[in-house]
């Protein structure tokens, strides 16, 4: 099993539930190959000009816009050879971390991981797995809150749009609430891990 692994926290490792989690589950999936991106450490440009001009074809090639492509094509290879996607990444401000999204723009390319077709977009990607482990403050997966979980809602509509169906999320939520629902949440989450 080749693993794709990405934390997108901006906390500590010691401090972040989403990268003691997603350590924990990369461990028990027992890959033969993980690749692994701290995006907090190794943040990507967010999509401008340059980097729209260096995946167009038509465009005049020049030494910067070869390394934007490459790098771009980099991280598409990376995800059309996992079999597994983990992706660890807190709620900030009701949806991912910026650094998640800039990942995420870089690999979500017309082309190369869905492409158009009369009947709509369609991923090119089908076959993998994913996991989404998942951090919160308060509690989002139910109750009044539901509404404004643009994590888990956003990140499913993204692998769906590159063609990865198979989604498990793991959540450890309510963690600002207090000590004890910190680690009731925390144990839950690791409790779910060790059963997958």
């Amino acid at each position: 099993m080749n693993i794709l692994h990405l934390d997108a926290s901006s906390s500590a490792h010691d401090e972040s539930h989403t990268r003691r989690l997603t350590a924990q589950l990369v461990d028990e999936l027992d890959a033969s190959d993980v690749v692994y991106h701290d995006l907090e450490e190794r943040q990507l440009p967010h999509i401008g000009v340059s980097v729209r001009d260096a995946w167009a074809a038509e465009k005049e090639r020049d030494a910067a816009l070869d390394e934007l492509a490459a790098r771009s094509k980099q991280l598409v290879t990376e995800l059309q050879a996992a079999d597994t996607i983990v992706i660890g990444s807190p709620m900030y401000n009701f949806s991912v971390p910026s650094t998640l999204k800039a990942w995420i723009d870089h690999v979500a390319i017309a082309g190369q991981t869905f492409e158009y077709t009369d009947s709509g977009p369609q991923g090119l990607l089908e076959g993998k797995k994913a996991y989404l482990v998942l951090s919160s403050g308060g509690i989002y997966s139910e109750g009044p809150a539901a509404a404004k979980d643009h994590l888990d809602t956003y990140l499913r509509a993204v692998l769906n749009l590159v063609g990865i169906t198979d989604i498990t999320t793991i959540r450890a939520e309510g963690v600002a609430l207090g000590p004890e629902q910190d680690k009731a949440a925390m144990q839950q989450a690791s409790a779910k891990i060790k059963a997958l």
